[in-house]
């Protein structure tokens, strides 16, 4: 979906699903529309920024992201079975 507003035509957020159990080595992964490594060791806000923590009975359940070169939506899961493995 475009929207033109002012002349400008903008893009559609684009929304991605991504289950960390689903992923190997220590959570890094590609945002799935530019290719930009995202990590959860980077916190300079340079490749990505959190828009929301989503939490369940006092659990995370999910984060949404956001990727600052496409601005893609992530929706990171799978954080339940991470903790329960610990």
């Amino acid at each position: 979906m475009k929207r033109q507003v002012g002349g400008q035509k903008m893009q559609a957020t684009k929304l991605f699903t991504i289950d960390l159990t689903k992923i190997r080595g220590k959570g890094d992964f590609s945002c799935p529309k530019c290719g930009v490594k995202i990590s959860p060791n980077e916190k300079t806000g340079r490749t990505y920024r959190i828009l929301e923590a989503v939490m369940k009975q006092n659990q995370l359940e999910g984060i949404m992201l956001q990727c600052s070169r496409c601005d893609s939506q992530i929706h990171l899961t799978g954080f339940r079975a991470l903790n329960m493995t610990r």
